[in-house]
């Protein structure tokens, strides 16, 4: 291993935020999970509508807030972004993304009255769009924090 001013770094990212990252994805994770469940129950149920309603507006908190912790001042891109500046196309895709996913969640909340199976089918494509991306988000952490490429002080 080099020593010196000229030894490759990995950047590292802030234990305590990186803790703080974990729990939310854990509580984003939960929210996408609930809002499942509440779509499988079956639709003749009088709970179901309601249920798909309260579980939806409880993941579009979840996800207002995963928006929050990663692009607010300070957040996770951020910090990425000073570490690993060779990064900024993957974060901007996921900020897209983000804009992307909001967008959809918002228009999923004003059709809640929709048909069952309908509603069903637009629900599913915005989880594995979700899915998609908290796979990408989970990737970049990976990237930023654990790949030593050298050369970026």
């Amino acid at each position: 291993m080099a020593v010196g001013p000229m030894a490759a770094r990995t950047p590292q990212a802030p234990v305590e935020s990186l803790g703080a990252i974990r729990r939310h994805r854990a509580e984003l994770l939960e929210a996408i999970q609930s809002f499942e469940r509440a779509l499988a129950v079956a639709a003749a149920d009088p709970a179901w509508r309601p249920g798909v309603a309260r579980q939806l507006a409880r993941l579009r908190a979840a996800f207002a807030d995963h928006v929050g912790v990663t692009e607010g001042a300070g957040g996770l891109y951020a910090g990425i972004l000073d570490d690993a500046p060779r990064l900024a196309h993957e974060v901007d895709v996921l900020v897209r993304e983000h804009a992307d996913i909001r967008a959809t969640l918002e228009a999923l909340a004003e059709r809640v009255d929709t048909e069952p199976e309908r509603l069903r089918a637009w629900a599913n494509d915005v989880l594995r769009e979700m899915s998609r991306h908290r796979q990408r988000g989970a990737d970049l952490i990976y990237e930023a924090y654990t790949t030593d490429i050298g050369g970026e002080n």
